[in-house]
């Protein structure tokens, strides 16, 4: 949610803040800006609301030169989207300009008193509060930015990452966070200066350097272009900074000939499971391997219960957590939105475990959910996808997801890498507890081994869903049906046709048809049913019996060489057989191009669907 770009060196700003705009696109936004100082210590802001594109237009008469500057794109929060909101935001003298990602939450009270002082403010933003709140601070303390932005950041009570510049001091830089990511990249120009670089991730400075510091909370850094780079916390005590190698190329953030990253990212789910698996399965010796459990066994030998937090689409890969986990652990699951979980007083023992799962791993509420969870003494485990994200760092252990970026909002690879890694999870914990026997364990790893080319051959053999998808554009409600591991892919399925083709669509346990649901049946009702051979096939056929004799329309997913339920549905799409705990990971994926197309059909940006951000790192 919002971008940050920054940039002080010898190259021309403008060229590299507005291609990593564009990189931080997906995240979601509704308006763009930029300042820059040039060459004649001149401060300016340039701002549009809509795309990065609209920014560009703007300015092409303007002066855009300068070797320091920051821009922004914002998905508003306090105020309108207009170019008034969008940041950067002058201070009141225009000698200081700032970027900001996360909310002020006592701006109103803040803005009051400097009000009192005699400031003026041009925005609903409390953005602007906060630029204003460290001149305000400069002024009256008589000292330096970097002095300023500590003073500021103590009265502040809420979330940010910030980068601000000031136009009497044109050689240097200045930013901070607290709950709310922003890296930091080191660099060297032609001539071997140092050169730094600000992102909300890695994605706008992967071009020109892997090397990066990840910000702790109330950490402030200063740069400048003698290579000077401090790092203090809030009570002004020096820092040592860990220089991190990102693992990213460039390739993985284009579309390589596909039309839109949601399908690249789609065709690239076997490829990424198999770098997922990779090293962690040995089907030769029949064992899994996950350093996060081997590291703290007894912690999952002696937990009484599991609990995994998470939001969204990680919530519905949870939930198939929890099944495969139970099974084969015989541990205890509790999902958690972690939304509402903090704000509850949760019942926590110490030999809970709780699980945050995140693709981007700065999820808010999940992040919060486990620090809460931590304060009551539960042992920490993070999944997520981003190396040397917050909930990576806040966590007591973990596992990434190798499945490399994601730059669809609508997530696709993250979903399957997480439901792969909470079964790989499972599976260990087994192994340590022995509650499967071998026979069992070493048939599970081979099936698992073979997903990768099962989930190949179900995106080969479901070709035909872009033409398929367009009879569908004048629905205006789906339903999804599924069964034990199939709902929360029910669920998954209807969240994605929601998000990217704006059609309302719901996920039901099938059985709970008869319990409400079965009285929106009618022919202009689609009802996509989950139904592999596996698990209540029986009663799955029941269902379907139950909705064609009300006349609502069958599109199924069913396991190839089916007969029946294909004989029962309108449309069918195929996928190959595998065990009830891995179907999840072979029938979302006709779910994901089928909303893909159906929101292509109607004309929808599936890439970055309205009012919808990547990485929700605000409340």
């Amino acid at each position: 949610m919002c971008g940050i770009v920054g940039y002080i060196g010898e190259q021309q700003a403008y060229p590299i803040l507005i291609k990593g705009l564009h990189r931080l696109e997906y995240r979601g936004y509704d308006s763009a800006g930029i300042s820059l100082i040039n060459d004649k210590g001149d401060l300016s802001v340039y701002k549009a609301k809509g795309k990065v594109s609209m920014l560009e237009e703007s300015v092409k008469e303007k002066d855009v030169t300068g070797t320091i500057g920051i821009a922004h794109t914002r998905w508003a929060t306090h105020g309108e989207p207009n170019a008034v909101n969008a940041h950067p935001h002058y201070s009141q003298s225009k000698n200081l300009a700032l970027v900001h990602n996360g909310i002020i939450e006592n701006y109103k009270s803040l803005r009051a008193e400097m009000e009192k002082n005699g400031m003026t403010f041009c925005s609903d933003t409390d953005t602007e509060v906060l630029v204003q709140l460290v001149e305000y601070m400069q002024n009256s303390h008589k000292c330096d930015l970097y002095t300023a932005v500590q003073l500021a950041l103590k009265n502040v009570i809420g979330a940010y990452a910030i980068a601000i510049l000031e136009k009497s001091k044109p050689d240097q830089l200045v930013c901070a966070r607290k709950g709310s990511p922003l890296i930091i990249g080191v660099g060297k120009s032609d001539n071997g200066r140092a050169e730094f670089y600000l992102g909300s991730d890695a994605t706008p400075i992967v071009e020109y350097t892997n090397q990066v510091i990840y910000l702790k909370d109330e950490e402030i850094a200063i740069m400048d272009r003698r290579g000077r780079l401090d790092i203090t916390n809030l009570s002004n005590v020096k820092q040592t900074p860990q220089l991190v190698t990102i693992q990213m190329n460039l390739d993985q953030l284009e579309k390589g000939g596909f039309p839109h990253f949601m399908l690249k990212e789609i065709w690239e789910q076997p490829n990424a499971l198999r770098t997922c698996i990779r090293g962690r399965l040995n089907v030769t010796d029949k064992d899994v391997l996950l350093s996060g459990i081997i590291d703290h066994k007894e912690k999952f030998l002696k937990c009484r219960r599991i609990i995994i937090c998470a939001c969204g689409t990680s919530w519905h890969s949870a939930l198939i957590g929890k099944y495969f986990i139970e099974e084969a652990a015989q541990i205890p699951v509790e999902v958690e939105y972690a939304s509402e979980f903090r704000y509850r007083n949760p019942v926590i023992y110490p030999d809970d475990i709780v699980i945050a799962v995140s693709q981007s791993g700065e999820t808010a509420d999940t992040l919060a959910a486990i620090q809460l969870a931590k304060s009551k003494g539960a042992f920490l485990y993070g999944i997520c996808n981003v190396i040397g994200s917050s909930i990576a760092r806040a966590t007591d252990s973990g596992t990434y997801l190798h499945v490399g970026p994601e730059i669809g909002v609508a997530s696709t690879k993250a979903f399957t890498g997480q439901v792969i890694t909470l079964a790989l999870l499972g599976l260990a914990i087994a192994k340590e507890k022995k509650t499967l026997s071998d026979e069992m364990f070493h048939m599970l790893v081979d099936e698992f081994q073979m997903i990768p080319d099962k989930m190949q051959w179900t995106l080969e053999h479901n070709k035909g869903i872009d033409k398929f998808a367009q009879m569908f554009t004048y629905c205006k409600n789906f339903i999804y049906l599924g069964r034990g591991y199939n709902y929360p892919v029910a669920l998954e399925g209807a969240l994605k046709l929601k998000e990217i083709s704006y059609i309302h669509a719901e996920g039901y346990p099938a059985a709970e048809m008869k319990h409400g649901p079965i009285a929106l049946i009618d022919e202009e009702m689609p009802v996509v049913v989950i139904a592999p051979k596996r698990g209540m096939y029986e009663k799955v056929v029941s269902n379907i019996q139950e909705i064609k004799s009300r006349k609502g329309k069958i599109i199924s997913v069913v396991t190839q060489h089916d007969t029946v339920v294909k004989g029962m549905s309108d449309y069918t799409f195929v996928i190959p057989d595998t065990r009830d705990c891995f179907v999840p990971l072979l029938a979302v994926i006709p779910l994901q191009l089928l909303s893909y197309y159906v929101a292509i059909a109607k004309g929808r940006n599936v890439d970055q669907p309205r009012n919808l951000a990547k990485s929700v790192t605000v409340e």
